[in-house]
């Protein structure tokens, strides 16, 4: 046999789960007619506690008393767009005042730079390459 607070644990978990998984993270794609897809991507907070007590007495061998409470926030935070042509860029609803986060958030533009440098050099050599060599 179970015990109660087994029970009262198993069923707020299992409401909890119900309200929180990946979908409500990372929504549903929404496609506009140019072909964009636009994600949105939630943060999610929860916290829950449970307890219970027993108490026997004369007339219940085994009275037991509890209660489980559990709360969520979900806050939009950004939307992922993936264009139709490739390209990806990443919305942000909020700036982050984290060092850290201004950091991660720099990385894509950071990486676009990068590789438009990189082509840009190599177009360069190839163009380089491709005339004819002095004769003397």
């Amino acid at each position: 046999m179970s015990h109660p607070i087994k029970d009262l644990m198993d069923s707020s978990i299992q409401n909890l789960h119900q309200l929180v998984d990946v979908n409500t993270i990372i929504g549903d794609p929404v496609t506009t007619p140019d072909g964009t897809t636009i994600i949105p991507v939630s943060k999610v907070t929860f916290g829950y506690a449970s307890g219970g007590s027993e108490f026997p007495s004369s007339k219940t061998p085994d009275p037991f008393g509890g209660g489980a409470g559990a709360g969520v926030t979900i806050q939009p935070i950004a939307f992922l767009v993936i264009k139709a042509g490739g390209g990806v860029q990443l919305l942000q609803l909020a700036t982050s005042s984290n060092t850290a986060d201004k950091v991660v958030n720099l990385v894509p533009e950071v990486i676009d730079k990068i590789t438009g440098i990189v082509q840009k050099s190599k177009e360069e050599k190839g163009a380089v390459r491709e005339e004819p060599p002095i004769t003397l």
